[in-house]
């Protein structure tokens, strides 16, 4: 069964302001300077999925001539983070999330023009209503599936996230 989710204003502003690259890369620079530094970039945020891109370059490598891991991990986390900024905007109600957990496993080298993949925008939405129907906190955990270029997995991340109206 699918849910048919209606966005408020707010939810929708940050929508927009995630899509202009700009206003997004400002964010970045204040906010996550060393996602901004590495180089992440948002290609798709919408009530279903994210889409976020880095490509390899000198300020993110590792010895071994591919991303280092803790960068992959924060293009990760971004593509499940963005999509629970997103739901966890309200005009009424303050509500917290915060990583709890991760696990990662690692299949190839990732060189050239990665993105991470989460289509769990139902499922944080669901989780957050919730949250907000019984004022308890919920766990959530997200998948994040990075690709290459040649559309080979090379990475596949789970965050718990934890969300609480405050």
């Amino acid at each position: 069964m699918q849910t048919e989710i209606q966005l408020n204003r707010i939810q929708n502003k940050f929508l927009r302001s995630v899509s202009k690259r700009f206003f997004f890369q400002f964010f970045l620079f204040v906010k996550l300077p060393a996602a901004w530094l590495a180089g992440l970039n948002v290609i798709l945020l919408d009530v279903q999925k994210a889409i976020v891109s880095v490509k390899y370059k000198w300020l993110n490598q590792n010895p071994f001539q591919s991303i280092y891991f803790a960068v992959l991990a924060m293009a990760a986390e971004l593509s499940t983070g963005l999509l629970c900024m997103m739901y966890t905007q309200d005009e009424n109600l303050k509500i917290s999330m915060l990583v709890v957990g991760v696990q990662a496993s690692f299949f190839k080298k990732a060189v050239g023009v990665n993105r991470f993949v989460c289509d769990d925008g139902v499922k944080i939405f669901n989780a957050i209503e919730m949250a907000k129907k019984t004022r308890e906190g919920v766990t959530l955990e997200l998948k994040s599936t990075g690709y290459s270029a040649q559309n080979e997995i090379i990475a596949v991340f789970n965050f718990t996230w934890s969300f609480k109206v405050k």
